[in-house]
């Protein structure tokens, strides 16, 4: 019978069937020629030991066995044209995938969207990143998919308790992902072949009878005896339906803003806030693999680090190894870091986030705006630093020793992020108490990682969308809204979820609350 082993190879072997099959045969003392199929099931990279290895888990079948190569297959998507309508505020993997569960469960979705399609929201990319317009319906954070779209497509997620993380990655395989991503500790599937998974999914919702409105922002909704009605469009469209899932992202300010002014119960959330810091990706292959050159066999090391710092954490947050910075602002007048590496994460440089973690005390000087503090502690930094670097989609900058040393950068080198820079010292961006905070940490971190704090670093600030600055409470078993009886407060923007795979589960958990309900 097929047999499950797990196993340590050098990198070579790792990605070669036949190196493979013979180091397998070697360890379960047979032929080769017994060897029928090794089905690598998990893989990942232990670079604790100078000699770097990855972790194997495989089955093995042997000769004589039976083995059918298993290809993913989408579940059985019937047309619900004439059923009964969920209307789904965004479309991002929380919308998005509630929709295809939906669609699953015999309901139709409405999705509507305020940005533009997938290949429309390009022109808009390239008009934030070469004339530092912003659109503030189309940008990297609103629009076909999502802010992962096209800020990265990482996959990995320490949320297994939210849900089934392998049946989001199974079904982003069916609609055209790579299936190494079942594989990988750390799945990615890149900014450059998303896009064209997010439109597959699209036309599937749409084949199935469910719509997909783009353009159409949502600025009211109809609430009857604290019952959801429908929402009111900004063409002033009104759309019905008892059930609505709000799955808008975390920087949808104005249905925030719209929560509160209708007295819909929202409270603040901590988040994390710092900055994006750009090293080359040579030195921290170097750090990590503890060599001069990776060789062909190994990937674009990441990183991850975690320290407390005067009660603090500060930590790296989405990190790109061969990667880019992306400028993400979402309104002008501000300015937003982000990251994204290409599925081949190619590029010359490697950045991340390194962020220290909020509390709501911090947010006491804008206490006036009750529930939106946080947001507003948020837009007051990044408005601050789209004054000091110039007005423009530049960015503040620092290198990294200086920024410890408080110390202004006698000069700026060109970095990944296409807007520019201008020389600042970052101390004048945050909040006192914050960047001590930094200044201190990237001192450990330099202690941990030998090499990491250097003035070869470029730090880029401010980066201050890592999660929702509120929460749109709902009901643990129901998933409804507190007060709002038929509204569910989806993803990342109501707080429930960090990233693509958590989201999408959060919008296949609502999907399912709301056709328990229907079908009762």
């Amino acid at each position: 019978m097929p047999r499950e082993i797990q196993t340590q190879v050098s990198p070579e072997v790792a990605h070669n069937e036949i190196l493979i099959n013979e180091h397998v045969a070697k360890i379960l003392n047979t032929s080769v020629k017994e060897i029928q199929k090794v089905i690598v099931l998990k893989r990942s990279i232990d670079a604790r030991q100078k000699a770097i290895k990855f972790n194997i888990k495989a089955t093995v079948f042997f000769t004589g066995e039976d083995f059918v190569e298993q290809k993913i297959e989408l579940p059985e998507y019937n047309n619900v044209s004439n059923s009964q309508e969920v209307i789904i505020v965004g479309a991002g993997p929380a919308g998005l995938f509630a929709a295809l569960q939906l669609i699953e469960l015999g309901l139709k979705p409405i999705v509507i969207e305020r940005g533009k399609d997938v290949r429309g929201r390009r022109r808009d990319l390239k008009a934030i990143n070469v004339d530092h317009i912003v659109n503030e319906d189309s940008n990297y954070c609103f629009g076909e998919g999502g802010a992962g779209t096209y800020s990265d497509g990482k996959l990995y997620t320490r949320s297994k308790k939210r849900g089934d993380v392998d049946r989001i990655l199974r079904l982003l395989v069916g609609f055209g992902a790579s299936d190494d991503i079942l594989v990988e500790a750390h799945p990615h599937i890149g900014t450059n072949k998303l896009p064209q998974i997010i439109q597959d999914i699209r036309e599937k919702i749409i084949e199935c009878g469910g719509q997909v409105l783009f353009e159409t922002r949502v600025i009211d909704f109809i609430i009857k005896s604290n019952e959801i009605q429908g929402i009111v469009t900004q063409n002033g469209d009104t759309i019905s339906a008892n059930k609505v899932i709000l799955a808008t992202g975390h920087s949808a300010r104005d249905i925030f803003e719209l929560l509160d002014k209708k007295k819909i119960f929202i409270e603040a959330k901590p988040f994390a806030l710092g900055v994006r810091a750009e090293h080359p990706q040579e030195l921290i292959d170097k750090i990590q693999y503890s060599c001069d050159f990776r060789g062909e066999f190994l990937p674009p090391s990441p990183y991850s680090i975690v320290k407390q710092v005067n009660g603090r954490g500060m930590y790296s947050f989405c990190m790109c190894p061969g990667g880019v910075i992306a400028p993400c602002a979402t309104s002008p007048g501000e300015v937003v870091t982000n990251g994204w590496s290409p599925s081949k994460r190619d590029q010359a440089t490697a950045n991340s986030g390194i962020v220290v973690e909020l509390k709501l005390e911090d947010f006491k000087p804008f206490a006036k705006f009750g529930a939106l503090a946080g947001m507003e502690f948020q837009k007051s930094i990044e408005q601050k630093a789209w004054h000091l670097a110039g007005s423009t989609q530049k960015v503040p900058a620092q290198r990294m020793i200086d920024f410890t040393q408080n110390k202004i950068s006698n000069s700026i080198p060109k970095t990944s992020y296409v807007p520019g820079t201008t020389s600042v010292e970052m101390g004048q961006v945050f909040p006192g108490f914050l960047s001590q905070i930094m200044r201190e940490g990237f001192k450990e971190f330099g202690k941990t990682m030998r090499g990491y704090l250097t003035n070869d670093a470029i730090l880029h600030a401010p980066e201050s969308r890592t999660s929702s600055p509120v929460r749109i409470p709902r009901d643990n078993e129901t998933l409804e809204h507190l007060q709002i009886k038929g509204l569910y407060p989806c993803g990342e923007g109501a707080g429930y979820a960090g990233g693509i795979i958590s989201a999408a589960i959060d919008g296949e958990k609502c999907a399912m609350k709301i056709a328990e309900v229907l079908k009762k």
